[in-house]
């Protein structure tokens, strides 16, 4: 049959290594980061966080912006430790369960309501790691988007009217992937030196980064000059200040849509007239915008069935916490008054499992021939026209 001869040729086409789309990976990253604001649970948080590494782990290529997952595991460690340490440190009392009685310092009265050490409880400790753990999987979810995507081809998809914008949140995103290249370049360039020595290490490496980072970003803008970003054409202030407007209003009802939907007391008329106001207005400035700045695009991306299925993922995982939110929220939030051990419904346990599907959906990322950092792909970057 027809139908069974294309899905066929798809899934060998699909096996193949290939790039998808890296909307479709932001889209997957960001609805798995909103499910992990509506749970404290550790384990569930930690099955989010390892859905996020496998699919790394499993489906990123060896480019520069690939490499740097690593920095953002040691910063959601680190937002944990911290969350911890400052529970300890200042006001780790509330609760009947005591762990430890250290010494009270005593403050001025103008610091009232703040305590230094005294009696750690752990229900105290114990909110501080769900705290931590919830902050450490949203931005382990942002590190595995940056990751997975070409920051580069993530450019291209951006609207017209959002370009300059989307310039300065893709340059923003991708700090860490570029920091993470630079200092892999200058330890290995202090290795083949024999520069071992621990005595100078961080004046030997921090240097040499920022040297590096701030010639990068030199090149990156005279390449981005020499294709013509920041040009505008000759429009009058009325649409200007029509677009900004409609954009800024639009902007501000989302916001407080989703505010209100993600709050934990939706209000009906905040939530979904604001949300969808918000939306119309928002698209009608990105269209108004769009028809000011004209840009031209050499080989775009496709989007295949493949990065429709990574994001319907991401979309369905947060679908079903919304839905384990509605009607199995008992265990979304552990109690600390009384302890309790926690316990993942079905419906948290299927989100979590959905979101580690593109483990096995999307294709491998091709290896580059050549393992120069130095190399540039210039039909990976928009034209303006």
């Amino acid at each position: 049959m027809p139908v069974l001869a294309e899905i066929g040729r798809w899934l060998r086409f699909s096996r193949l290594p290939r790039n998808i789309h890296p909307v479709a990976w932001w889209v997957w990253a960001i609805s798995v980061a909103v499910a992990a604001t509506w749970t404290t649970n550790p384990l569930l948080l930690l099955l989010l966080m390892a859905a996020s590494t496998c699919v790394v782990l499993r489906r990123r290529g060896d480019a520069p912006w690939s490499r740097s997952f690593r920095l953002y595991v040691m910063l959601g460690a680190t937002i944990v430790v911290l969350r911890v340490f400052f529970r300890i440190v200042f006001g780790g009392g509330e609760g009947t369960t005591v762990l430890l009685r250290l010494p009270d310092i005593p403050l001025p009265q103008w610091a009232a309501g703040i305590r230094l050490f005294g009696t750690v409880s752990a229900q105290s400790v114990l909110g501080g790691l769900y705290n931590g753990l919830q902050l450490a999987a949203m931005v382990l979810c942002v590190g595995a988007a940056n990751a997975l995507a070409n920051p580069k081809r993530l450019l291209k998809a951006v609207p017209n009217g959002l370009y300059d914008v989307g310039t300065a949140v893709i340059v923003a995103v991708s700090v860490f992937p570029q920091l993470a290249e630079s200092v892999q370049r200058v330890r290995r360039a202090r290795r083949l030196r024999g520069g071992l020595g621990k005595r100078h290490a961080v004046r030997a490496v921090v240097i040499p980064v920022l040297a590096d980072a701030l010639d990068r970003s030199l090149l990156l803008a005279a390449a981005m000059d020499s294709r013509g970003y920041g040009r505008h054409g000759r429009d009058g202030a009325r649409a200007g200040a029509i677009t900004g407007a409609l954009t800024i209003v639009g902007m501000i009802g989302v916001c407080i849509g989703a505010y209100n939907m993600l709050g934990p007391d939706p209000n009906f008329w905040l939530k979904w007239p604001a949300l969808i106001g918000g939306l119309v207005l928002g698209c009608s400035g990105l269209f108004v915008a769009s028809t000011r700045v004209r840009t031209t695009r050499y080989r775009p991306d496709p989007i295949d069935l493949t990065a429709v299925l990574v994001g319907a993922c991401g979309l369905g995982t947060v679908v079903l916490m919304y839905a384990a939110k509605q009607w199995q929220p008992a265990h979304l939030v552990p109690t600390l008054q009384p302890l309790e051990w926690p316990v993942i419904d079905t419906l948290p346990l299927l989100a979590a499992l959905v979101a580690m599907l593109p483990a096995w959906i999307a294709p491998h990322a091709p290896m580059s021939t050549s393992s120069s950092p130095e190399t540039v792909v210039p039909q990976e970057i928009g034209v303006a026209a």
